[in-house]
């Protein structure tokens, strides 16, 4: 289904994508919430999903937040009105909300993070604050208003005393009141403040953008396996200096290009990207590995068709001669023959048993396949795992 509107895809790329926010009318017709909010309720009080609920004036002061599990005692004592109860990584847990975010595939699946459900009673908000990823932000049920402000960034101040980063000044520029179906883009860096007008519930799609503190660390680890002793800083247009100890603007240009053509491979930073692009979100819930004796062929023709686990992220990249297929953290070469199957692995989440089997044109893919489904990212969905 198309999300946007009357916008192309193309024209939201162009003008919107990570430049300025932008409100679809009706971007979902006849929207019908997934959960309601007894059983968004009921899903923070388990352990292994991640939750808050945030008060405007709790007993921490304004803008308190605590975090879940949480336990009915906990909402009994609530107030009637100004909370919100935030529940992450629901993709993770329902599938209809997995399904969900394949509607917004038109930016790469590997950037999509997750899809957060909040739910708040009148007046409830998070308070104005401003996020580092885009995100779609599609009302799902009851009303709420937004306000969007200026650009913010690693200045911007906050308020002193909050645990959650609330905005010290709010410079209002725009504000909408968002139905059902209704959904608004919003840019990263860009201030925005939700207010629930009566109990509502809205559906964060957010999109991952890894900071330089994630990625450094990866582009330097492969630096390390693949430089060379021979790769060294040299200093061949060096000139008489006036102080012998000075290091000047000259060497550190020799050391930028030194480390930029140390980086200049860009198959090695594909395989960085996919590697960290397709780490689980939540690593300590995904179920152990099995042995399983049947070759790859007698395996998948226990089911007519296999579906991608819900905690499972895929991608693939080409290149001359090859490919590489990229699974949760993990990376394998492939021969390019195989391509068609890296593809449909990536770029889909329900898979034919036939369309796989006749895409496996390697052993090393047929290897793959078969730890694929020994660490569950894909299986029978008629089946329960272990059966």
């Amino acid at each position: 289904m198309h999300v946007l509107g009357e916008l192309t895809v193309e024209e939201f790329l162009r003008d919107y994508w990570h430049k300025k926010p932008v409100l679809i009318r009706n971007a979902w017709p006849d929207f019908e919430p997934l959960l309601s909010s007894q059983e968004l309720a009921g899903l923070s009080l388990e352990q292994e999903i991640e939750s808050r609920i945030v008060e405007e004036n709790g007993q921490d002061g304004p803008w308190s937040i605590r975090k879940g599990p949480f336990t009915e005692d906990d909402y009994l004592a609530l107030p009637e009105s100004h909370w919100t109860l935030l529940v992450q990584g629901v993709d993770q847990w329902i599938p209809e909300a997995a399904d969900l975010l394949e509607h917004f595939r038109f930016i790469p699946g590997w950037r999509i993070d997750d899809l957060m459900i909040s739910y708040a009673t009148d007046s409830g908000s998070v308070g104005p604050h401003y996020d580092q990823y885009d995100v779609f932000l599609l009302q799902a049920e009851g009303q709420r208003e937004w306000r969007t402000g200026q650009m913010c960034g690693e200045h911007t101040p906050f308020m002193k005393g909050p645990k959650i980063r609330i905005l010290e000044n709010f410079e209002e520029s725009d504000r909408w009141l968002l139905n059902p179906g209704d959904m608004l883009y919003l840019p990263p860096a860009l201030a925005h403040w939700g207010i629930a007008r009566g109990e509502c519930q809205t559906y964060s799609i957010g999109f991952r953008a890894p900071a330089l503190t994630e990625l450094a660390p990866l582009v330097f680890d492969d630096l390390m396996e693949n430089a060379s002793d021979d790769q060294r800083y040299a200093d061949p247009d060096l000139s008489l200096q006036d102080s012998t100890g000075r290091i000047d603007q000259a060497a550190a240009q020799r050391l930028r290009k030194l480390l930029t053509e140390a980086i200049q491979d860009d198959e090695r930073l594909q395989s960085v990207i996919g590697r960290l692009m397709t780490e689980p979100k939540y690593a300590e819930h995904v179920p152990d590995a099995e042995t399983l004796n049947e070759d790859t062929e007698a395996l998948l023709r226990q089911a007519p068709a296999w579906k991608r686990a819900e905690f499972s992220r895929f991608a693939y990249s080409e290149h001359n001669g090859h490919c590489r297929f990229y699974a949760m953290g993990q990376e394998w070469k492939l021969p390019l023959s195989d391509l068609p199957l890296a593809r449909l692995l990536a770029d889909e989440r329900q898979y034919g048993t036939e369309a796989l089997i006749s895409t496996i044109h390697s052993e090393t893919a047929e290897k793959m396949l078969k730890l694929i489904m020994e660490q569950h990212l894909i299986y029978n969905p008629e089946a329960e795992y272990g059966d």
